[in-house]
Order: structure tokens, then C-alpha cells, then sequence
């Protein structure tokens, strides 16, 4: 795909991974539709998109919320009169321990309420996305490209049951969605990230972060640009469907 001229949604586009993407497929010429609930940041990335000679626009949306994103779809093939590429991002942690115990005492457990709250946004929210942007490439003819972004954490990390979870489930959709929607010429990829200099990830415990660190071989943490740089790669890439890239400088879980 040629990404001048297209139209590109990036979900989560307030700040972090969304929000270097974003600038990302601006810088070759990708018109954007930035998706978050945090209206105030989200004018930066805007801002940022715009300074880079494309057209971008703000759209305040639930991804876990059905109405809204099926109006946002709409929305955005409304005003752009086309869609060519989504990017999945928009996602959240709730950290913790399935059942947390000291000497025989349950000192906690993981409540139901954060295990659906990180389900609905980083799974719910994907398939949400993912649906209505497809729907909407069929219509136009055009095909396109869906980018979902997973994690390292899909195989299993310590802490994170309902995060781990979310993003196996992702890891899967991306397979099941690049075989039912290649016949449409539409691909479907995810990126799976180890730790990344972001946000979210500086909200982890400090001693929880410093663990990781110390696993990853190459030394450091990824930066948002690399996921970028990645995530431009699959859009330009006409040949790979259907595939998961763990961009985690040799890091396993």
C-alpha cells in the first residue's frame, strides 16, 4: 500500500504507541482519523499530524462501546470518503495477581471488574474496530489494512491474567481475520511489542519494570518510533497477512 493520500484510523492516537504511529503514516502522506477519549491530548497529536501537511481529524469514541464505534466508522468514511487502514491500538492495564496469598491467607484476588474492564477495551474494543473497518473497506472496494496490536505479554507474563488474555485473543483474531478478509483484499497484521518507552508501560510497579529491563538482551527499552517504523512497514508490505511480529529486542516470556 502506498500510504500518501490514504486514510489511515488509529485508535488510542492521544498519546504513546498510537500517537507515534500516527505521526509515523503522517510523514508519508497518510491522511488520519485520531481516535481517543482524551480530547485535549489528542488535539496535539492532531496538531502534530496536520504540521506534516496532511489532513487529520479527532474523533471522541468508546471502542468498547458498539454504538459508538459503529457511528465512528461512519462517521469517518463520511468525512474522508474513503478508509484504507486501521490501526488497533487503544488499550489498558490493570495489573494483578489472580489470587494473591501469604502463609495460607488470601490477602487479595483480581476482581471481576478489572478483568472486564482490560477485556472490553484491549479485546472487545479490537473486534469492534476490526468489524466495522472491514465492513466499511468492503463497501468502498478499495481493500485495505488493519494493524492489531498485540503483545509479548499474549504468551503468558506474570501479573497479568486479564491482559495476557486480551492479547492472545488479539494474536488469534489477526490469524482468523487475514484468512476471511484476503478475499476482499484486505490484510490483516498485529505487532507485538515487548516494554516500550511509553506511558503506560511507566505506570507499571518501578520494581516491575526494572525486572524486565534487566531480561531484555539488547539492553534497553523499545521506543515508540520503532513500533512505528514497524507498523509503516506492514501497511507498505502488500505480502504479509495474517502474521504476528514481536518487535522485542530478543526479549521471550
Amino acid at each position: 500500500m502506498e500510504l500518501n493520500g490514504k486514510a489511515i484510523v488509529v485508535t488510542g492516537a492521544a498519546r504513546g504507541l498510537g500517537a507515534a504511529i500516527a505521526k509515523g503514516v503522517a510523514d508519508k502522506g497518510a491522511d488520519l482519523a485520531l481516535v481517543d477519549l482524551d480530547a485535549a491530548t489528542l488535539a496535539d497529536t492532531q496538531t502534530s499530524c496536520e504540521a506534516l501537511g496532511v489532513t487529520a481529524r479527532s474523533y471522541a469514541a468508546d471502542v468498547a462501546n458498539e454504538e459508538q464505534v459503529v457511528a465512528l466508522f461512519n462517521q469517518v468514511a463520511q468525512d474522508f470518503g474513503r478508509l484504507d487502514g486501521l490501526v488497533n491500538n487503544a488499550g489498558i492495564l490493570r495489573d494483578g495477581i489472580l489470587v494473591k496469598a501469604k502463609d495460607g491467607q488470601i490477602a487479595s484476588k483480581m476482581s471481576l471488574e478489572d478483568w472486564q474492564a482490560v477485556i472490553d477495551v484491549n479485546l472487545t474494543g479490537v473486534f469492534l474496530c476490526g468489524r466495522e473497518a472491514a465492513e466499511h473497506m468492503i463497501r468502498l472496494g478499495e481493500g485495505g489494512c488493519i494493524i492489531n496490536m498485540s503483545s509479548i505479554s499474549r504468551s503468558g507474563n506474570f501479573g497479568q491474567s486479564n491482559y495476557s488474555a486480551a492479547k492472545a485473543g488479539v494474536a488469534s483474531l489477526t490469524v482468523v481475520w487475514s484468512k476471511e478478509l484476503a478475499r476482499h483484499g484486505i490484510r490483516v497484521n498485529a505487532i507485538a511489542p515487548g516494554f516500550v518507552n511509553t506511558e503506560m508501560v511507566a505506570s507499571m510497579k518501578p520494581e516491575v519494570l526494572e525486572k524486565a529491563r534487566a531480561h531484555i538482551p539488547v539492553g534497553r527499552l523499545c521506543e515508540p518510533a520503532e513500533i512505528a517504523h514497524t507498523a509503516i512497514y506492514l501497511f507498505e508490505n502488500d505480502y504479509v497477512d495474517g502474521r504476528v511480529i514481536e518487535i522485542d529486542g530478543a526479549q521471550r516470556l
